[in-house]
């Protein structure tokens, strides 16, 4: 009876560890994350600072403000411009109905009032953007420039990691590369983490390498290795930077 329930058994172990980790040391990788780099549209001074490291925010939430004196002193000038160029429309209009003026002095006028609301409407623009607002929810990463500083056009002031930018990369032998599809999930192993960590697999290389440009192993496990990333099911678990090591299930091993 002991010999004959023995196969059954053993099938049972089989079609239950179909889907199972793999016993080896899996690929070395690590987190990595795609930041958002907010900072104003023209340079000026930060007036104040609604976040700090580590804030979680929400998107449209207040990150900071520049000073706009200037901005608001171009809005009032285009202001008086707008209004300038509306009476000069209004008079050749009034012009061209007793027949005193002509089509294309009023043509020429109504063109100049157009341009002069448009400029108006982009100084408006550019004067708004001097509170900037979070384009995105995430949590704060890195304050760059604090009250009373000056920042540059295009430079950043705060960094924002959003959940969805955090990523895994590891690398694997050209052999391995035939049992990963995109899709795929795979587990995740790091020091402190949860044991039921996975992720997604999001990107697989087309090209070689003979080297990763972060090594984390002990030893070089192949010459010629192709670049993997996978998107964490739970990236709150997870940290920038942090080293992890990343195991295929038994199915994706033999394919």
């Amino acid at each position: 009876m002991i010999l004959r329930a023995f196969p059954a058994v053993a099938l049972a172990a089989l079609l239950l560890g179909g889907c199972s980790v793999t016993d080896n040391a899996g690929f070395q990788g690590w987190v990595e994350a795609e930041m958002l780099f907010v900072g104003p549209d023209d340079p000026g001074r930060v007036e104040t600072l609604a976040v700090r490291e580590g804030d979680k925010v929400e998107q449209g939430v207040p990150l900071f403000s520049v000073d706009d004196e200037l901005q608001r002193a171009d809005v009032a000038q285009i202001t008086a411009t707008v209004a300038n160029m509306q009476h000069n429309m209004d008079r050749a209009r009034d012009l061209l109905k007793t027949s005193a003026g002509t089509q294309k002095a009023y043509d020429d006028a109504q063109q100049a009032l157009r341009e002069a609301e448009a400029r108006l409407n982009s100084a408006k623009t550019r004067l708004g953007r001097r509170k900037v607002a979070s384009p995105a929810a995430g949590t704060i990463q890195q304050v760059y420039f604090r009250p009373g500083e000056m920042v540059a056009a295009g430079r950043p002031v705060v960094a924002l990691l959003p959940p969805g930018n955090v990523k895994i990369r590891f690398f694997v032998p050209q052999a391995t590369l035939p049992s990963i599809s995109l899709g795929d999930t795979v587990t995740v192993r790091c020091d402190g983490c949860p044991l039921d960590l996975t992720a997604r697999v999001s990107f697989i290389s087309r090209t070689a390498e003979y080297t990763p440009p972060v090594i984390y192993s002990l030893e070089e496990r192949a010459k010629l290795v192709f670049l993997i990333e996978a998107r964490p099911q739970h990236p709150e678990n997870l940290r920038v930077g942090q080293p992890v090591t990343v195991l295929l299930t038994t199915a994706q091993a033999a394919r």
